[in-house]
This record gives C-alpha cells, structure tokens and sequence, in this order.
C-alpha cells in the first residue's frame, strides 16, 4: 500500500479509469475492495485529514458496477507497477528506516533538528524501561502523570516500581489510579509523548549495560579465586558497587537461587552428560554440593542415577577441568536464557 497516499490526493484520472470518477473516489473504491477481500489496509498512516475524507467518501458512496470496478482495479495495478522504488517522503520516515543502520547520536541529532520525534507508541518504549528508570520518572513527575504511567505499563513491572517508592509517594500513586477513570486518551497519549521526548532529550551512552552488569559478566568467566579476590578488594572500595556487582554474577554456586527448578530439564536436554558429571564431581565445596543436589533431584531420577554413576566412577577432578565444566553448565543457562526459553529468577523479588 505505499501509493495509498498518493491515490489520497488530487490528481488527474488515469487514461484507462472512468472518466466520471475523481481520483479519491477511486482511491475509496480500492480501500473498499482490499477491506473486502480482508486484506490488512494501513490507513492509520495517512494524514488524518486524508482518513477523515476517506471516511466521508466511503460513507457517501453507495454502490459501482463491476466493469468500474474492474477497470478502477487495473488503474491501481498499473500504477503499482509503474512504480520502481518508493521513499519515505519524510524525514521521520528516513530516519525510521536508518534506524540500526546510521549512528544513533547522528539520528539524535537529525531528529531534535527537525523537530521530528521517535516513531511508534511511545508507551512501548516507555514500558520497555528498566524498573530503576521507571522508578526516576515516576519521582520526576506529578502523582497524575504517575498515575497514568503505573495504569500504562506491565502490571508487574508497575508493582516492582511501587515497592521502590516512598511510602508516601507509593500511597498518594495508588489512590489516584483510582480517580484515572476520566482521563481521555488524547490525554494519555500526549503524557505518553511526553514521557518519550524526555527519553530522547537523554544523551546516548556508550554501555548498553550498566557498569555492575558489565563487569559481572566479566568476572562470570574469570577464576573463582581470582573473582573473589577481586570482589574482596572492591568492597573495601565501595560496598555499594561491589554489592550490585556480586548480584550480577552468575555462577555455578548462584543456580539454586536463580535457576527454576521446573527448567532444569531443559537444560540437561542441551548440556551433554559428561560435562554435567564433571560438574557434579568437581563440587567439592558446600555451595557446590548445594548446586549439585539441586540440579540431581529436579532432573528425572533415570538420568539423575546415571549422572550420579558417572560422577563417582570419574574420581577426583582437577580444578581446572572442573571450573571449565561448571562453566560450561553456567553457560548453557544462559544460551537458554538468550533464546527465551527460560528466565532466571531474581533473588531480591524472592526475599
């Protein structure tokens, strides 16, 4: 449908349509065929004057015989293929298509220019939010607008906001969702747009991540004895920071805590069994063993026999052919965890 639009606006009749006909009757006519034929037609993109016409034209019209109908049909397949490729026709529409593909401080930079803002429901992106970045607009904005806010996104993630918040800020939130029931939805979408552009007005960061996630998953793959050591000293540096980061780590000693026991089928259906057996013959520690028994008791008690076999007829392990298999475990998690297939449960949520 990219010559919806221009089949929307005046123009001169094709040669082979009926004359009697105006270019936007035509263009009714086509709408109503494709609704017809139940086809998905994307009139939400015209301008809204354009839709509103539209509207009007297909309310007035009441019926065409089938040779107009055929030959308006040929006009608009005759058009289509005359044409050989098709542009945005804006700037927000370029940037749209750029978007991934130009640098994103570039794209911001086009986009505060002219005075284009992000496409799409900003309620998406909005909700899209990491909890900590919900819990600052909800602190930066009035108890309405959070009101709004907290009514707008995933349940869940409003209640894990809510916990964050004062408790007063909390209650005065809660009470007036209540009263949300009068708000228009122009009036959510132009609080939507708002909360949007204050998004976009934030200069790009470089990390994706945050500092503690990032150097988490570094030290997820360095050596045990290295990774505490390196936690020890950080701590006497900043607590704080050091705490985030050991949240971050996700190690074989974290599983029980952080692995459903319901996925641990899943994951011995990806590790191969002697990998999951050296594991379980490397835990020598409490947390280990603890780990070890957790993944023994929630797989079938078949494999779960066999594993146990083969663990003991492998002896004692060398630690680094342990710490490799134990990461291997770790690893296979987290592949799951990329592809969708399972979530890791969060510790604090759980206290």
């Amino acid at each position: 449908m990219t010559n919806m639009t221009a089949l929307a606006l005046p123009g001169p009749a094709g040669s082979r349509g009926p004359k009697r006909l105006s270019r936007r009757a035509k263009a009714a006519i086509i709408v109503q065929f494709l609704l017809n034929e139940g086809a998905d037609v994307p009139l939400a993109s015209l301008p809204d004057e354009h839709q509103a016409e539209l509207t009007i034209l297909l309310g007035n019209m009441r019926y065409i015989d089938r040779e107009t109908l055929n030959a308006v049909v040929l006009e608009f397949s005759d058009e289509l293929e005359r044409v050989g490729l098709s542009f945005p026709g804006d700037m927000a529409g370029a940037l749209t298509a750029l978007d991934g593909k130009i640098n994103p401080r570039t794209a911001l930079r086009l986009r505060k220019e002219a005075g284009v803002r992000q496409t799409g429901d900003p309620w998406e992106r909005i909700n899209k939010l990491d909890v900590e970045r919900l819990e600052k607009l909800v602190l930066s904005e009035s108890t309405e607008v959070a009101a709004v806010m907290m009514s707008k996104i995933d349940v869940a993630k409003a209640a894990q906001v809510l916990a964050k918040l004062p408790g007063d800020k909390a209650r005065r939130i809660s009470y007036a969702v209540s009263m949300t029931t009068g708000v228009t939805p122009d009036a959510v979408d132009r609080i939507g747009l708002s909360l949007a552009a204050q998004i976009d007005a934030e200069p790009p960061k470089a990390f994706a991540a945050k500092p503690n996630e990032r150097l988490g998953a570094i030290l997820n793959y360095s050596n045990s004895a290295v990774r505490d050591e390196l936690l020890e000293s950080l701590e006497q540096e900043d607590a704080e920071f050091a705490d985030a980061v050991r949240k971050s780590i996700f190690t074989f000693a974290n599983i029980p805590e952080r692995l459903n026991a319901i996925d641990v089928p899943k994951l011995t259906r990806d590790l191969e069994a002697d990998v999951l057996a050296t594991a379980i013959a490397a835990a020598q520690s409490e947390v280990e063993r603890t780990t070890a028994d957790f993944l023994l008791t929630n797989m079938s008690k078949r494999m779960a026999e066999g594993i146990r076999e083969e663990a003991e007829a492998k002896g004692t392990v060398k630690p680094k052919i342990g710490e490799k298999a134990m990461g291997a475990v770790v690893a296979a998690i987290r592949n799951l965890v990329d592809v969708g297939e399972i979530e890791l449960l969060n510790p604090d949520e759980e206290e």
